[in-house]
């Protein structure tokens, strides 16, 4: 998502109280605070039959039977198994309310299935029913594991009352920003531009011409309501009043609020490809927001940012600055240390609601996942150190376990929330514990190793239980307990184990089961690259299934994409993310399995996106294609927050492609689409990370690795063993046996002539076609390897803050 300036994408993933007061401050300049919300205004103004009819819900004076039926039928379809989220049920436990939602496909929609409210999904009926009944379009943003977009729901979207003024007065839409991102990025930048910040659940008021006017967060149900001056159906009846009596002053707001919004997302004129001297700024810039003692960037909250890690990682290998590579290890192991991370499932949270990451946003994100593992494994071949890849290990095995599709895909998220034992919902309870809890599970030894680890305590540090953390390294606990760490670690595997099994007893957290092109792209890339670095086939087997199913599920005849996949069904056009991340993929997929089927499609899915979002004058990609629904605007992304833009993958794709093929066209368009950006990239700012990272790769000479078998079965594992463990951030790999030189040399030409020499396994390194002589020496591979070109001029050493 593009984020203003001033404002990181990280800021607004969470709406929160403060993102409460703000938007309930841009909703106070709207007029006087009544002492008192009045009555519930059914009916007044038109009747919602100009549209043709209704759902039965509160405030709807005119019933469509028709769409009732309809309705009703798609209810029944869901099956025995289905659960209405509701507490407005029948006797015999049916939902005694239905909506439009019904019939949709993202789960966050249909939690919303049976709120009373009348809402419709993004569409042109609803707008045509704003028109019909000239009244104002409420939307609704947010995402099915976002945990204030469920307290908003509970407090306002099921309220009866709340509904009635609703349904009578707004025409109401409910938006999966993951499903439309484009939506999302647009109303988004219309309530930071509103109110100065912004987060979900998103509200905005538009006009029928889809034009907004007001917004904000999350707002508390009435007045006086969690410390709010003002509440939601206040906000409401304002609103509603303003629309009705200042329409010209409405309209004007609205229309020049979207120029603003349509000016914002125009990008400056292309300028020359910046030097590598950005990267320095950049480095020098993290470097400054550093902190040396619990790691990460900033205050509380703090998110993970795997793209500035990497970047830092990136830095050491071309400057051998030990400052860069101490932020980056710092921070990873703080991470992995705290309650942000699943000490007993694996995987991340969200993100830690304080600096020391102790308490997280229990949510779990495919995205934030699939960063994670790749940076840490990044950051093992860069240490060595076997505790990042654990992690990878422990990430990966998660999402194997509990994110993955039958066909191999995987699921975009998990709730923060789950039903704890009294059947509410409570945030955390699922992954946190209490002493007694492990003496039931563990018994006395395995709690008291639990404990010395994981810091339980009577007192616990969230909510009376305790969210397992580590303060110390496992030698260390080892050496307190008087045990050899391997056998240590022995015994806390399984304990680990055993608090799994009793964990999975519990109420689970609800799962978004969608399935997302670019955040598969995303994933299908930690696996495929953890199955070379770390030797596991079957990772690397699971890359290659979840791209066929991509390649399969959410792919038309002609080539073009999908955004979206859920029970046997694929929608919406897919976005300049969803084909980025899915050539980066497949790239990996191709380097993992040496099956050359993923080129091709690489090579296949790059030639789409260029012909539908390649911006032809000015260069660089527009995140929606040619033929896209019109909307405000329509942007070309280059911010690199909690997921990378797709213009900064999309470069390193192109810079990667050209290695390979040898077609200096991609080269050349990575190189135009650097300049388009070149203004976003010469601020050296932290914004733009992973397109920095591509930066680097142009300006880098990357290594051209050709490792040659002299038959299937006779790959040198020592050789390539090196060639896993080497942190070369900017290379291509391929190998191939004697047999296959002459095939894989008409998509590959680098390989033209390379043969196994003398019956061995021969590898071949090489830097714009000038190769280093051909060895079947681990020794002498790792040299040549190892060698960087340092950046030029040479930088000054990071100055980095100490404890």
């Amino acid at each position: 998502m593009r984020a203003p300036s001033t404002l990181a994408t990280e800021t607004l993933v969470h709406c929160a109280l403060l993102g409460t007061l703000v938007g309930l401050l841009g909703a106070c300049r709207t007029g006087a605070t009544p002492t008192k919300a009045p009555a519930p205004e059914q009916g007044a103004a038109e009747p919602s039959n100009a549209g043709g009819g209704d759902p039965k819900l509160p405030g709807i004076t005119h019933v469509d039977g028709a769409l009732a039926a309809r309705l009703a039928k798609a209810l029944s379809d869901k099956g025995k198994g289905y659960e209405p989220r509701t507490h407005h049920l029948e006797e015999d436990g049916a939902p005694k309310y239905t909506n439009r939602l019904i019939e949709e496909g993202s789960p966050y929609l249909l939690q919303h299935a049976h709120n009373p409210v009348n809402f419709f999904p993004w569409g042109q009926e609803a707008f045509d029913k704003a028109v019909a009944e000239d009244k104002p379009i409420l939307l609704s943003i947010g995402y099915s594991t976002c945990h204030w977009c469920h307290v908003m729901e509970r407090e306002s979207f099921e309220d009866e009352e709340i509904a009635a003024y609703m349904n009578a007065h707004y025409v109401s839409i409910k938006v999966d920003r993951e499903e439309r991102p484009d939506l999302d990025d647009i109303y988004m930048t219309a309530v930071n531009m509103l109110v100065g910040r912004g987060g979900w659940p998103m509200t905005v008021i538009l006009t029928a011409e889809k034009q907004p006017f007001f917004g904000g967060t999350y707002f508390p149900p009435r007045d006086g309501a969690r410390g709010a001056r003002k509440g939601f159906l206040t906000i409401l009846r304002e609103m509603k009043e303003r629309y009705a009596t200042d329409r010209q002053g409405v309209v004007a707001q609205a229309s020049q609020l979207s120029q603003r919004i349509a000016q914002s997302s125009q990008p400056r004129r292309p300028g020359n490809v910046a030097g590598e001297e950005v990267l320095e700024r950049t480095a020098r810039a993290l470097a400054s927001r550093f902190d040396p003692t619990l790691g990460g960037f900033g205050r509380a909250p703090k998110f993970p940012q795997p793209a500035r890690i990497g970047l830092l990682l990136r830095y050491h290998r071309r400057t051998g600055d030990g400052g860069a590579l101490r932020m980056a290890d710092e921070t990873l192991r703080a991470m992995s240390a705290g309650g942000m991370y699943d000490h007993v499932g694996g995987g991340f949270h969200r993100y830690s609601v304080d600096a020391r990451w102790l308490i997280p946003h229990f949510e779990k994100m495919l995205y934030d996942n699939a960063q994670l593992a790749s940076v840490y494994l990044d950051a093992f071949q860069a240490t060595g150190d076997v505790d990042h890849r654990r992690v990878v290990v422990e990430t990966l095995d998660y999402v194997v376990r509990e994110m993955t599709h039958a066909d191999g895909a995987f699921y975009s998220a998990t709730d923060a929330d789950s039903i704890g034992p009294d059947g509410h919902q409570e945030e955390g309870y699922y992954f946190t514990w209490t002493p007694d809890e492990l003496d039931r599970t563990l018994g006395e030894d395995g709690a008291a190793l639990v404990t010395a680890y994981y810091g339980v305590t009577p007192r616990g540090n969230f909510e009376g239980r305790t969210i397992l953390h580590t303060q110390r390294r496992r030698a260390a606990v080892a050496k307190q307990l008087s045990m050899a760490l391997p056998a240590f670690e022995q015994a806390l595997e399984a304990q680990r184990a055993k608090l799994y099994a009793e964990r999975a007893k519990r109420a689970a957290p609800g799962l978004d089961d969608k399935i997302l092109t670019a955040w598969n792209g995303l994933m299908i890339s930690a696996f495929a690259r953890a199955g070379f670095v770390l030797g596991r086939e079957d990772y690397t087997a699971q890359a290659a299934r979840a791209a066929d199913f991509l390649l399969d599920k959410l792919r038309k005849p002609d080539g073009r994409l999908l955004r979206s996949y859920r029970l046997g069904k694929a929608r919406y056009n897919a976005y300049l993310d969803d084909h980025a991340f899915l050539v980066a993929a497949l790239l990996d997929v191709y380097e993992a399995t040496t099956q050359l089927k993923y080129l091709r499609e690489a090579i296949a899915v790059q030639k789409v996106q260029d012909a539908h979002f390649l911006d032809g004058k000015l260069s660089g990609y527009f995140a929606t294609s040619d033929d896209h629904e019109e909307l405000l605007t329509r942007d070309k992304p280059t911010y690199d927050g909690a997921i990378p833009s797709g213009n900064s993958v999309a470069v390193m794709n192109l810079l990667r492609l050209a290695e390979f093929t040898t077609d200096v066209t991609y080269r050349a368009r990575a190189e135009a689409t650097l300049g388009a950006f070149a203004f976003e990239i010469g601020r050296g700012g932290t914004g733009s990370t992973r397109m920095l990272a591509a930066l680097d790769y142009y300006h880098d000479l990357p290594k051209e690795i050709v490792i040659v078998a002299p038959d299937a079965g006779a790959q040198d594992a020592a050789l390539l063993d090196v060639a896993r463990r080497a942190y070369l951030p900017n290379r291509v790999l391929t190998r191939l046996t004697d047999a296959t030189v002459a095939d894989v040399s008409v998509l590959i030409p680098l390989v033209q002539g390379k043969l196994a020499i003398g019956g061995k396994t021969t590898a071949f390194v090489c830097e714009q076609g000038r190769c280093e002589l051909p060895t079947s020496n681990p020794r002498v591979l790792s040299k040549q390897l190892a060698k960087a070109h340092l950046l030029q001029p040479p930088p000054s050493v990071l100055a980095v803050p100490t404890p």
